[in-house]
């Protein structure tokens, strides 16, 4: 079964995580903006969601870390929890 590791930035709006995702392209780093920042309490790990499988998050979040391309800041992508920025740091 696949696997991946995977960081994210959670916050309540849109337009929060836009303006974090214009830091992050600046290049600051994400680890201290997600710990500053994030609404998660992965926030303390800066973001850090460890690795895990498909259907261990919800649908939005599985597409873009098994879908998308790794190492790229993608979203904001929307969830009930609220607007996430993540990155896929590994898959296999």
């Amino acid at each position: 079964m696949a696997r991946a590791c995977a960081r994210h930035i959670l916050v309540k709006t849109r337009e929060e995580a836009e303006k974090l995702k214009q830091r992050l392209e600046k290049g600051e780093d994400f680890a201290v903006l997600a710990k500053k920042y994030s609404e998660c309490p992965s926030k303390k790990r800066g973001g850090d969601l460890g690795e895990f499988g498909p259907g261990q998050m919800v649908k939005a979040f599985d597409d873009v870390v098994f879908k998308k391309p790794l190492l790229t800041i993608h979203g904001p992508v929307k969830t009930r929890f609220g607007f996430h920025l993540i990155q896929t740091l590994y898959r296999n």
